[in-house]
């Protein structure tokens, strides 16, 4: 999941900054940990006195190395080892933050165990570290509890809490009301006790009340949380990668053809019978993400490739778009139809390999046998010689295996309900069906990517690779991490600025567009506008040259380094600072907080035409190519993946005006 993905990815520029200070405390669960965590002993003389102390009290707990990058130290404990005093905590928290808690809800018990816990170990641990501040920074929650605890308990430490996602908020999204719209008309308890989520909705409000500084992930969370946990957001805090693990310099582009050609191999497969578009005039759109279908922008997306098939029509475009939908689903298996189409075409393909090794040994042998008198002709082979009977026959029986009845299929599994699926009945209403005169075809793969899985045989990172444009239209998504892998991986994609990532590359970029980060605007437009809007986008896509994609994948790719944590850690070293300001005021006299001026970035350069050649008959783009196969560069055009373009960040304005620094990428 995403907060998962934060915390992992953040920590290795976290013990970069405070190195054997830094300590992760989360939940024990014995299957992963032992996979993940590699235990050691536990060396602060307080934290161990600590930990002994609650061993006596019958609490279970793992220290360790958690085995990731950076390797940060985690304190991991176990809920259920405590769950006696259960009834006793739920009473407790009822009675000093009001907060419900109803007897089945698994998820809360096992949040507030984990929270009188985590209250309980800081608690001790500030009353013997007298020398240093602590900060406690809190994710989601199902944290929350600790921070209403250490607040009502006056614990010496300062409190951060992050929200990834307001809970409300999700459930309103998936309920198919106008969030955004009537946002300030919700009666925030009513709405919350009529899904069942009030004791939950508490815990969460409490956390962001009880915090010194209350984070989101983005503007348009800071928002949400403002209207539906009635405090404003202190700042945002927006999630990061590590770049250097997608970073493939300029490999990339080979990347992208290698995983290309994989996902052609599938292609060739799910549309045996039906193969009748040309691959090199096909383009690979996809989307990803958890099941949620009107929170993810499913349903936009399959209506907007609907009128994509249309306009694509309506101009008789060469160009064929296969649009993948990878969200896992109830399944029973995979589906015959689509087993069946890799086999028979792995099996053509093996039959020309073998029958190409014959003509050329067959070639081999007649050319060898030339003793240099009389024609040299009667060394070569007749083309008709080329093929034995017996190959002809082996052929014909492969090419016949090809043959099928009815279309190619939607879905590559059996689906537990297909009758009731979101997806599959969209597909249908627009009547996307793959037929031989649609220029977009769909592929519903209900299954997460995976190198073994049977059919394409790719994990998602390659697979993303290999695809020419990702399109996340989300309703609901507070920061949206799979536009942001497309973007650090050289992908172009398709946001809108209801999530957090299209909101952030607005802010940061004069034209997004210009570097492949396309937005809509699903905010202050319809939805029928804003489906115009996606299907006008890819289409455009669709018309450019692969000239043209080629210098757009460099250009999305140079934004990696923005989204790297390295940059976006500032936020977090920001948020540290003013949290210990609000604890320790005294402490902090005379000083203020560093301001920032964002400057956004400007268009890229760009390319000045080719030259026009009167009076021939080829076309300007056939001769650009062609001499860029050659080794030339064209006079006076230049390419984007040689250009060397600084990225101007931000200005920061510290309190002394002679030490303005302006902070640049590469």
């Amino acid at each position: 999941g995403g907060i998962y993905t934060v915390i992992r990815s953040k920590a290795p520029v976290t013990v970069h900054e405070f190195g054997e200070r830094y300590t992760l405390i989360g939940p024990l669960f014995y299957k992963t940990a032992a996979a993940e965590v590699e235990p050691e002993e536990v060396t602060n003389p307080f934290m161990k006195e600590i930990l002994e102390e609650m061993s006596r009290q019958g609490i279970r707990w793992m220290y360790g190395r958690w085995l990731i990058e950076g390797a940060p130290q985690v304190l991991l404990l176990d809920t259920a080892s405590i769950s006696s005093r259960l009834d006793g905590w739920k009473a407790d928290i009822w009675k000093v933050a009001g907060i419900p808690s109803p007897p089945n809800d698994q998820e809360t018990n096992d949040a507030i165990l984990f929270g009188y816990l985590v209250a309980w170990f800081l608690g001790d641990f500030v009353a013997r570290e007298t020398s240093k501040a602590v900060i406690a920074h809190f994710h989601e929650w199902l944290a929350g509890i600790g921070i209403s605890l250490l607040r009502k308990r006056h614990t010496d430490l300062t409190t951060i809490f992050t929200t990834h996602a307001t809970l409300l908020g999700r459930y309103l999204c998936a309920s198919s009301v106008d969030f955004y719209n009537n946002i300030q008309n919700f009666v925030v308890d009513e709405e919350a006790g009529k899904r069942g989520i009030y004791h939950r909705y508490c815990i969460e409000r409490a956390a962001a009340h009880c915090s010194n500084v209350f984070t989101t992930v983005s503007q348009i969370t800071a928002y949400e949380a403002e209207h539906l946990l009635q405090r404003k957001p202190d700042g945002v805090l927006p999630n990061g990668l590590n770049a250097v693990k997608f970073s493939a310099m300029h490999e990339f582009q080979n990347l992208h053809a290698r995983n290309k050609d994989k996902i052609h191999n599938f292609v060739r497969g799910h549309f045996y019978g039906h193969f009748d578009f040309d691959l090199d005039n096909t383009l690979y759109f996809f989307t990803a993400g958890r099941y949620e279908f009107r929170n993810k922008g499913v349903d936009m997306f399959i209506e907007s490739l609907a009128r994509l098939n249309g306009r694509l029509k309506a101009c008789n475009s060469p160009m064929t778009v296969v649009a993948f939908i990878i969200m896992p689903a109830a399944t029973q298996s995979f589906a015959v139809e689509a087993l069946k189409g890799q086999a028979v075409t792995k099996q053509l393909k093996e039959t020309v390999k073998d029958i190409t090794e014959k003509i050329g040994q067959r070639i081999f042998e007649k050319a060898a046998r030339y003793t240099g008198g009389g024609d040299i002709v009667s060394a070569m082979m007749e083309q008709n010689e080329l093929l034995t009977n017996e190959d002809r026959v082996l052929l014909k029986r492969r090419v016949i295996a090809l043959k099928r009845g009815g279309w190619p299929p939607i879905v590559t599994h059996n689906m537990v309900d297909d009758s009731a699926d979101p997806i599959l009945n969209a597909i249908r209403n627009v009547r996307l069906l793959n037929g031989p005169d649609d220029r977009v075809k769909v592929i519903f793969h209900p299954e997460f990517m995976s190198s073994n899985n049977p059919l394409i045989g790719l994990d998602y990172e390659d697979f993303v690779r290999g695809c020419h444009l990702g399109v996340f239209p989300s309703y609901y998504e507070p920061w949206g991490y799979t536009p942001a892998e497309c973007t650090v991986m050289g992908v172009p994609s398709i946001t809108t600025n209801l999530s957090g990532f299209g909101g952030f590359m607005e802010e940061i970029l004069e034209t997004s567009s210009d570097y492949g980060i396309y937005v809509v605007d699903r905010r202050m437009k319809s939805a029928d506008e804003s489906i115009n809007q996606l299907a006008d986008h890819m289409l455009q896509f669709c018309q450019k040259s692969r000239r043209q994609r080629i210098n757009q994948r460099n250009r999305t790719e140079r934004l990696s380094d923005l989204l790297d944590w390295k940059i976006m850690g500032m936020e977090y070293v920001r948020a540290r600072k003013l949290a210990l300001h609000r604890a320790y005021p005294d402490s902090f006299v005379g000083s203020e907080i560093d301001n920032y001026r964002k400057v956004k970035i400007p268009k890229p350069l760009s390319a000045p035409g080719s030259p026009r050649i009167k009076g021939s008959g080829i076309s300007d783009e056939e001769i650009t190519e062609g001499m860029h196969n050659l080794g030339f560069r064209i006079p006076g055009q230049t390419d984007d993946e040689d250009d060397e373009y600084p990225f101007p960040i931000a200005i920061r304005r510290s309190s002394d005006p002679k030490r303005d620094l302006l902070s640049e990428g590469d």
